[in-house]
């Protein structure tokens, strides 16, 4: 494609009008705008450069970047569990509590009003 000829430029001058970039005068230096753009680093590349800065090797960088994300990945697991396992054992005492005090009749109801009154003493 060198046959095609150059792409003419126009530059706007500060006083607002247009010029071919090929007749500009030489002296002619307009403002230098500088645009700077300043990310935030992700927390696990923040972790990489403070290692990388006291002089920890890259396998203990590469383990920070390796091992951060599955700990929490791990840990959140654990917690969902835990969970999940403390909601099926109150759904499970309540399930009994309620079929006790149905099937038992009157001395089922009273060892539901014997649990209550027990718990409620202990605290």
């Amino acid at each position: 494609m060198n046959h095609l000829p150059e792409p003419i430029r126009v530059v706007q001058l500060p006083d607002g009008t247009h010029v071919y970039a090929d007749q500009l005068p030489a002296a002619f230096q307009g403002p230098q705008v500088v645009h700077q753009h300043i990310h935030q680093a992700a927390p696990d590349k923040t972790v990489q450069r403070i290692a990388l800065g006291s002089g920890v090797g890259a396998g203990a960088v590469a383990a920070g970047v390796y091992f951060g994300p599955l700990l929490i990945a791990a840990l959140t697991a654990m917690a969902a569990n835990i969970a999940f396992l403390a909601f099926l054992a109150l759904v499970l005492g309540w399930g009994i509590h309620t079929v006790v005090k149905a099937v038992g009749g009157e001395t089922g109801t009273q060892a539901a009003k014997n649990v209550g009154n027990v718990r409620r003493k202990r605290g």
